[in-house]
């Protein structure tokens, strides 16, 4: 299994839309409102690491109101 974390920066205004959206996408495991230089923290859990950057790219990345995204995918060590 693959796990990710998204930090994701909105455009003012447009946090609980954004996370709303998020809330739909079926990778989802968790997400938080932070405080700070980004907005909104996602957990995602997928099957492997091409799924997770399909999520990130084709579904996250499209919603309207994120400014900006970081990709943190973790790695077994």
């Amino acid at each position: 299994m693959a796990v990710g974390f998204v930090l994701i920066t909105t455009e003012p205004g447009a946090e609980v839309s954004v996370r709303e959206a998020v809330s739909k996408i079926g990778h989802v495991s968790g997400q938080w409102i932070v405080f700070g230089m980004h907005d909104l923290f996602v957990k995602l859990e997928a099957e492997d690491d091409e799924e997770l950057t399909k999520c990130v790219l084709q579904e996250i990345r499209s919603i309207e109101g994120i400014a900006e995204t970081r990709t943190l995918i973790g790695a077994e060590i």
